[in-house]
C-alpha cells in the first residue's frame, strides 16, 4: 500500500498551523513552482500538482481533520464504504456529524473566485533593462456591468433558495458502520448559491459575464528579466455569481541584444580593441545603456582581459549592476611585406626587452593601419 503524503510538510507547516499561515504558506509556494515560471520542468509541474492537492485538503476544516484522524489512525480510512477520507461515508461525513452536534457550522463554501489568466509578453532587451510601458490585449469573460455579475436582472432580481433557506447547503443523512451520520453539501436546487434567479440579465443572458477583448497598460519596472512576472488584480475571468474577477499574470520573455549580454543587474560586452591600443594604451569607444564613454585601456593589455566599470550595469529598484568589459585584441590579417618585417623588428625589440625601441616600432606600425577607428 504507497505511503500517504505528509501534506503539512508539502507545505512546510506544523500539523498545529494556524488558517492563517497555511495560507501564506500555499501562496508563498504557488509563486515558486508556478508551471508558467517553470516551462517544461516536469519535476515542478509535479510539484505543483502537489502543493495544491495539500492546500486542498488543509484549508478545508472538515477535510483537515478527517485527515488528521487518518493520520492518527492509519488503516481505518476505508471504513464505512468510503474510497478515503474525503469520500461520502467516510470520516469527512463523520466528523460533519459532529460538528452539528457541538452546535458548529460545517458550512460548505463555494469558491465564486475567477480563475487567473496568464499571458507572456516579449520585450528587447532595452525594453526590460530600463522599463517601459505597454499595453496588451486578449479576450476574457468580463463581469456584466448591467447585473454586476450575478446573472440577474439589475443584480437583483432573484429569490431565496427555498430547499436551503439561503444557505446554499443541506444536510444529508447516511447509514454507516458507525450508525446514522449527517452530512452537510450544497444544495441541489440552487447549487450552493442560496439563492435562484427569477429573471435572467438580458445582456448577458444569465451567464454574470460578457465574453470581450480587454485591454490593459502594464508598467513594466527597469530591470525586469526572463521569467519574471506582473500581476494585475481583477483582470483574469470574472467570478460566478457576482463573485471576485481572478487576475491577469504577465510572464517577462526578454530578447536577446546584439551586443549586451546580461547576468542580472550585470552587463557584460565583448570590446574590441586595436593592436595599436593594445599594445600602448590608449582611449575607446564603450557602448553604455543609455550612450557611449570613453575608456582609458592600458599599454600591453592582452585578450580575455576583463575590466569592471562600476555602477554602468542596469539600474532598477534593487540597485545598480556593473559593466564587464572582455578585451579582444584585433589582430591585422592583411600586411604588406613591410608591415610585417616591422612587426617582427617589434616582437624582436620586446624580447630584448627593449622598450622604449618597441613602442617606437609599435607606432610605425599602428600608423602603416590607419586612423584608430575608436579615436
Amino acid at each position: 500500500m504507497a505511503e500517504k503524503k505528509n501534506y503539512y510538510e508539502i507545505l512546510g507547516v506544523s500539523k498545529n498551523a494556524t488558517e492563517e499561515e497555511i495560507k501564506a504558506a500555499y501562496k508563498k509556494l504557488v509563486k515558486q513552482y508556478h508551471p508558467d515560471l517553470h516551462p517544461g520542468d516536469k519535476l515542478a509541474a509535479e510539484k505543483f500538482k502537489e502543493i495544491n492537492e495539500a492546500n486542498e485538503v488543509l484549508s478545508d476544516k472538515q477535510k483537515r481533520a478527517a485527515y488528521d484522524y487518518e493520520q492518527e489512525h492509519p488503516g481505518m480510512g476505508g471504513m464505512g464504504g468510503a474510497g478515503g477520507f474525503g469520500g461520502f461515508g467516510g470520516f469527512g461525513d463523520i466528523f460533519d456529524s459532529i460538528f452539528q452536534g457541538f452546535g458548529g457550522s460545517a458550512s460548505v463554501q463555494r469558491d465564486t473566485t475567477g480563475e487567473d489568466i496568464q499571458l507572456t509578453l516579449s520585450l528587447s532587451f532595452m525594453d526590460a533593462a530600463k522599463g517601459c510601458r505597454k499595453e496588451v490585449s486578449y479576450t476574457r469573460n468580463e463581469p456584466c456591468p448591467s447585473c454586476k455579475g450575478t446573472g440577474a436582472r439589475g443584480g437583483t432580481a432573484f429569490k431565496t433558495c427555498s430547499k436551503c433557506g439561503g444557505k446554499g447547503q443541506v444536510r444529508f443523512a447516511q447509514e454507516t458502520m458507525f450508525g446514522r451520520t449527517i452530512r452537510v453539501g450544497a444544495c441541489p436546487d440552487c447549487g450552493g448559491r442560496g439563492k435562484i434567479i427569477t429573471e435572467k440579465c438580458p445582456d448577458c443572458k444569465g451567464k454574470g459575464y460578457l465574453r470581450r477583448e480587454t485591454h490593459v497598460t502594464l508598467d513594466i519596472p527597469a530591470g525586469a528579466d526572463t521569467n519574471s512576472y506582473l500581476r494585475k488584480r481583477g483582470f483574469g475571468q470574472a467570478g460566478a455569481d457576482g463573485g471576485a474577477a481572478g487576475d491577469l499574470i504577465v510572464v517577462i520573455r526578454v530578447e536577446p541584444h546584439r551586443i549586451f549580454r546580461r547576468k542580472g543587474m550585470d552587463l557584460y560586452v565583448d570590446l574590441p580593441v586595436p593592436f595599436k591600443t593594445a599594445a600602448l594604451g590608449g582611449v575607446v569607444k564603450v557602448p553604455g545603456l543609455d550612450d557611449t564613454f570613453d575608456y582609458t585601456i592600458p599599454e600591453g593589455t592582452q585578450t580575455d582581459t576583463v575590466f569592471t566599470v562600476r555602477g554602468k550595469g542596469i539600474r532598477s529598484g534593487r540597485g545598480t549592476g556593473n559593466l564587464y568589459l572582455r578585451v579582444i585584441v584585433e589582430v591585422p590579417t592583411r600586411l604588406t611585406r613591410e608591415q610585417k618585417q616591422r612587426i617582427r623588428e617589434a616582437g624582436e625589440c620586446v624580447d630584448l626587452r627593449q622598450y622604449d625601441k618597441a613602442k617606437k616600432y609599435a607606432d610605425n606600425v599602428g600608423a602603416l593601419y590607419g586612423k584608430d577607428p575608436y579615436n
